[in-house]
């Protein structure tokens, strides 16, 4: 356990570690996407480290040339060393690859499908060609447990003015088919401390910085995820980045997460 920890994180820990959907067994399933190098392997690394206490590479990051991810795999996160895990899952995917239409139109219908619950563990992205009826990793009856709950846009805030317009169209199918699916979603916006001489002196500054609320206002009108679903992180990546104001950070931004995804499972949306 962190010493900095503070008495409201500590209880959003053990809200965080102790949440549990109505339904016995449900697992509350949580999906990552966004451009490759944006931070979704890193943010997982993030809340696993967050939840464990020291810090977790059981995903591995991508450089800024290349996704790390290709397989599709859920993260289960253990509760202090017991037996037990925690209710959610993390998933997270291939870094989107949108320089070709043929790519992007592959990307949205592979998400399509992952949302839907229709790809199991185990199945690896390929950029050219969507996942079919008839690979092994294809789930033709997908339960409760299978679909996704929240959808979560990781997007890097230091390059959100270097989105292309396909890039941009792209967010923005993806986001439609989470919508028609009744899935709520949220972005997370990483590397904040790279945008603004501020937050980088002090994260605590991430609440009142002019330049990360205009980079939020930007992305938020060009993809339509509305600014009180965006949230800022800085990821955990050496063990001296352990901080209180990152780990409040991150900690916040999943149990707004879990949150949605609650929402989502008491709704008894997500049936498609």
């Amino acid at each position: 356990m962190f010493p900095f920890l503070s008495r409201d994180n500590q209880r959003d820990l053990q809200h965080v570690k102790d949440y549990k959907p109505q339904t016995d067994g449900q697992l509350l399933r949580i999906l990552l996407h966004g451009q490759i190098a944006a931070g979704k392997s890193s943010f997982i690394n993030s809340v696993q480290g967050v939840i464990k206490g020291r810090v977790s590479k059981d995903a591995g990051a991508a450089n800024s040339g290349s996704s790390h991810t290709k397989r599709y795999k859920t993260y289960r996160i253990r509760k202090d060393g017991q037996n037990t895990f925690c209710s959610f899952g993390l998933n997270d995917t291939m870094g989107l690859e949108c320089n070709s239409n043929r790519r992007r139109k592959v990307s949205v219908k592979d998400i399509k499908r992952v949302m839907k619950g229709r790809v199991r563990d185990g199945y690896t992205f390929n950029p050219e060609s969507k996942i079919l009826k008839e690979d092994r990793y294809y789930n033709a009856a997908p339960t409760a447990n299978d679909k996704v709950h929240v959808l979560v846009c990781v997007v890097d805030a230091s390059r959100v003015h270097l989105m292309s317009p396909k890039a941009i169209e792209t967010l923005q199918d993806i986001r439609e088919e989470a919508s028609d699916l009744d899935i709520p979603q949220v972005a997370i916006f990483t590397k904040i401390d790279l945008i603004c001489p501020e937050i980088k002196k002090d994260l605590r500054n991430v609440y009142r910085s002019k330049i990360l609320k205009e980079k939020m206002e930007e992305f938020s009108a060009e993809v339509g995820i509305p600014i009180d679903c965006i949230f800022a992180v800085k990821n955990y990546h050496e063990e001296n980045d352990f901080n209180s104001e990152t780990y409040t950070l991150i900690l916040s931004a999943l149990k707004h997460i879990i949150t949605f995804g609650d929402d989502c499972i008491n709704m008894g949306s997500n049936r498609g």
